[in-house]
């Protein structure tokens, strides 16, 4: 059994900051989950390219408002506060955040906890 609290997660290296967003890294690959839940917030007013070339993700957002953009149609999906969006086919993408957004995410294969998005967008697959 595991118990992981935010705040123990807050200042480690599982707090990752870049200029659009803080992803708190609560569950990562050795947790030997098979899955990765990070808690992210993403800064309003900012746009992030992503694309997950190797991994499948699911977010729940629980706080704010934005929008993504999926880039092979152009299709915007508005996101707001208690809905799920799931990148299920490796979208590459937009995220636009109108205000600052809270998301729970959930990645499959799990995160080894320190990434963040290379020029393209993408995070690296820990093998």
């Amino acid at each position: 059994m595991k118990v992981i609290a935010l705040k123990d997660i807050i200042g480690t290296e599982r707090d990752v900051k870049t200029d659009t967003w803080n992803s708190r890294r609560l569950l990562v690959k050795e947790d030997k989950m098979g899955f990765s839940v990070t808690d992210t917030i993403i800064y309003a007013g900012t746009e992030t390219h992503i694309y997950y070339k190797h991994h499948l993700e699911a977010v729940y957002c629980i706080e704010g408002e934005g929008e993504v953009i999926t880039l092979k149609d152009n299709k915007v999906w508005p996101i707001k506060k208690d809905e799920l969006y799931a990148l299920d086919q490796h979208d590459e993408h937009i995220l636009r955040a109108k205000t600052d957004m809270r998301m729970i995410c959930v990645f499959n294969p799990p995160l080894k906890g320190t990434e963040v998005h290379d020029e393209n967008g993408i995070y690296p697959l820990d093998v």
